[in-house]
């Protein structure tokens, strides 16, 4: 069982920049996949950047170059700085996590709305 927090989301405008952080409830070594993914309007939720077993990186095409994931362990966080944002990265950005006990189960966290546009 975690709890996943998200903060960080916003209005901003085409080229700028915002960092959302998402805490989880329990230390996040024993999170086997932690990361990001969005929903856009009338889309699929889609992958962002995660961090998967232990410390892989996966990354989306779409964000790459401008996108950021790391992590804070210390403080059972992890971040995506998103730079040089698009209107096109307007969505809900959701916190994710998979346990390693339960690996079969996905944890969410409500969701943050970002919003680019001019």
């Amino acid at each position: 069982q975690v709890q996943l927090v998200e903060s960080g989301g916003g209005l901003v405008q085409p080229g700028g920049s915002l960092t959302l952080s998402c805490v989880a409830s329990r230390r996040i070594f024993i999170i086997n996949e932690m990361g990001w993914y969005r929903q856009a309007p009338g889309k699929e939720r889609e992958l962002v950047a995660t961090f998967t077993s232990g410390s892989r990186l996966n990354v989306a095409d779409s964000v790459k170059g401008r996108f950021t994931i790391s992590r804070d362990l210390a403080k059972n966080t992890v971040y995506l700085q998103m730079n040089s944002l698009k209107p096109e990265d307007t969505a809900v950005y959701y916190c994710h996590a998979v346990l390693t006990d339960t690996p079969s189960r996905d944890y969410w966290g409500q969701g943050t709305q970002v919003t680019v546009s001019s």
